[in-house]
């Protein structure tokens, strides 16, 4: 699940899914030929594709600026980023913060390029930040997320007249004051026809409806994503949607593969939330994220358009007695933002891994018990995924990696 503006409590057990995924462009084997292509037009090895979301508020308490994508060595490594998030409201997209995006005033300590805002520049804030991280990076794309847990309410009453919303949404994308700064849209519904933090009944058809109508007004020259659920239950919420239905119009899917466990369950059991394969004493079949990817194929989406999603934090519990996974807990782990959950930087040294189990790790510290994904075992998923052919890699977010990029590294 993404969380739309500020990090907030109450996540529930009936929404068990996170984000991912992506497209794949397979280059062709140059059988006896021997010009190659120019390098003015690299095209994109399948899989290769690496996503990262970039948060609004982040710039607050957080204090992540898009100087920090670069800073970091992320921004060299990053094929794609995800702005997340533009809110849905009135059937309509519509700008989440606007002083975040388009007026804040950076120093020049705090700018991608060095020179300070000045107060009469046309566009300010993070869009003119990433406007200036793509100067440096020509090859770099950005698109608008809109949605996400919080903002997601709004997409039931866009489902009424799709191409109202999707004009809207074009007229903000591609708006001439920032227009440069997007390369095309992710819609990030959580979720069509089914519960996220508001239940959906819009029906089956909705969302296919939505992106085709999408689509049509953004046309082949952009970019069109969708974040979807990961649950892979029989009955659960990837059969609630047309998911196979709209893979014609998006470029690919980020399958929310994390968030599958979590102290929304507050005395446990204790289980990693973003498993790459089951294992014994799993809590709920199919909450993995091979579930989502073989659900997701078995219904002929193209596994060139599906990304794997990483989680760039870990989810935890207090009151733990157990090392191995399947423990009882009394509540969530105290975090920096939000109680439960903790950027991977932090839970590196503060609760180092003590273990491994469906191909990611965990760590119990005193009584409390994280998992989170490492190096390592983004390097045993990035096997999976190009054992899987799929498109690429989809994490959520960027400021929770360490500041010298570890986890971006290890998915390239």
């Amino acid at each position: 699940m993404h969380i739309s503006h500020r990090p907030r409590n109450g996540f529930r057990a009936l929404v068990s899914a996170a984000c991912a995924a992506v497209l794949g462009a397979g280059l062709l084997a140059g059988a006896g030929t021997a010009t190659a292509e120019p390098a003015s037009s690299p095209k994109l090895a399948a899989g290769s594709k690496v996503v990262g979301y970039f948060t609004e508020w982040g710039t607050y308490d957080r204090k992540y600026y898009v100087k920090n994508i670069e800073t970091s060595g992320s921004a060299a490594k990053l094929t794609h980023i995800n702005y997340a998030f533009g809110n849905v409201t009135g059937g309509k997209c519509a700008i989440g913060d606007s002083y975040a995006a388009t007026e804040r005033t950076y120093t020049a300590a705090e700018s991608v390029d060095g020179v300070a805002d000045t107060w009469d520049q046309p566009l300010r804030g993070t869009f003119n930040q990433l406007r200036e991280l793509k100067k440096k990076h020509p090859g770099l794309k950005v698109l608008w997320s809109f949605g996400g847990w919080t903002w997601s309410t709004g997409f039931g009453e866009a489902a009424r007249n799709p191409a109202a919303f999707a004009q809207s949404c074009y007229d903000l994308v591609e708006n001439s004051k920032w227009a440069d700064v997007f390369d095309g849209i992710d819609i990030d519904w959580e979720y069509p026809n089914a519960c996220g933090a508001t239940c959906d009944t819009s029906g089956r058809e909705a969302f296919k409806n939505l992106m085709s109508a999408v689509r049509a007004k953004f046309g082949s020259g952009n970019l069109v994503t969708a974040a979807i659920t990961a649950d892979a239950t029989s009955g659960g919420k990837i059969d609630a949607a047309n998911y196979a239905g709209a893979a014609q119009y998006v470029d690919w899917y980020n399958p929310m593969t994390y968030d599958f466990f979590g102290a929304w369950d507050a005395t446990g059991p204790t289980a990693p939330h973003s498993a790459l394969n089951s294992y014994s004493g799993i809590p709920k079949a199919d909450f993995h994220s091979s579930a989502t990817i073989a659900k997701l194929k078995g219904l002929g989406i193209p596994s060139s358009k599906l990304l794997l999603g990483i989680g760039f934090y870990g989810r935890g519990w207090t009151g733990v007695t157990q090392a191995a996974p399947g423990g009882t807990a009394t509540g969530a782990a105290a975090g920096t933002y939000e109680a439960g959950i903790e950027d991977y930087k932090v839970l590196k040294t503060k609760c180092p891994s003590t273990g491994t189990v469906g191909g990611t790790a965990y760590a119990k510290c005193g009584s409390n018990w994280w998992s989170y994904d490492t190096p390592a075992t983004i390097g045993t998923k990035m096997a999976y995924k190009n054992q899987q052919s799929l498109g690429g890699t989809f994490f959520w977010e960027l400021s929770g990696d360490t500041a010298n990029g570890e986890l971006i590294k290890a998915i390239n």
